[in-house]
């Protein structure tokens, strides 16, 4: 059976992982008759944001690896306790906390870095030439974990494209039920809700590509 690790990155789309992309990469591994666990990092999110009604919760702070648990029932791991060795892929969901908490890509654009375990945890992959899925705005933190011109999307916004590209990746724009493949670096990313207007459209994406990570490994 294949081992897939998915890093999380809270709970809820404004500030963590976009939920439903979470549950519906969860489930199309198990559909796909792999296994899964889920990590995160053990750190305070960059702010909190009240999903009701959009606005920043000034005086409240709460930790990436806890919420996270919220989507993985508690079966969560922190991040800096990954061993390589004993998973086959890595898939990362999307939701403002890939550009928030693992990396900072939403608050300085093309000059951006990725937290140092997350970073550590997907080099690990990349080096180790074992294959990863990245969804929804996470493709942003590729040109720091691959060669340059690694291949990848978010759709097709032009002004999020442009700050990608700026930083070594070769952006390729693709619909909301593709996936770009990367052979050579064995990197396959899907747009999910940067384009999706219905959970159906996000899921169609999403389980192409969890089957063509999990086919690579």
């Amino acid at each position: 059976m294949k081992k897939i690790a998915v890093i999380l990155s809270g709970c809820g789309v404004y500030d963590g992982s976009e939920i439903h992309e979470a549950v519906l990469t969860l489930l199309a591994i198990d559909q796909c008759g792999a296994s899964y666990r889920c990590f995160a990092p053990n750190i305070n999110q960059h702010h909190v944001i009240n999903h009701l009604t959009g606005v920043v919760s000034e005086d409240e702070t709460r930790n990436v690896l806890v919420e996270s648990a919220r989507i993985a029932r508690g079966d969560v791991e922190d991040i800096s306790e990954f061993y390589i060795d004993e998973w086959d892929a890595l898939i990362v969901p999307g939701g403002f906390g890939a550009a928030k908490n693992l990396s900072d890509f939403a608050i300085n654009g093309s000059e951006c870095q990725v937290n140092e375990h997350v970073l550590n945890m997907c080099q690990a992959f990349a080096q180790a030439g074992k294959p990863a899925g990245y969804m929804c705005i996470a493709p942003a933190m590729l040109p720091l974990i691959y060669p340059k011109g690694v291949k990848g999307t978010i759709g097709h916004n032009a002004g999020t494209a442009e700050s990608i590209v700026d930083m070594g990746m070769q952006h390729i724009e693709t619909n909301v039920e593709s996936v770009v493949i990367d052979k050579d670096n064995k990197v396959v990313s899907t747009p999910a809700y940067m384009l999706a207007t219905s959970i159906s459209e996000a899921a169609t994406g999403i389980t192409r590509l969890v089957k063509t990570v999990i086919a690579m490994s």
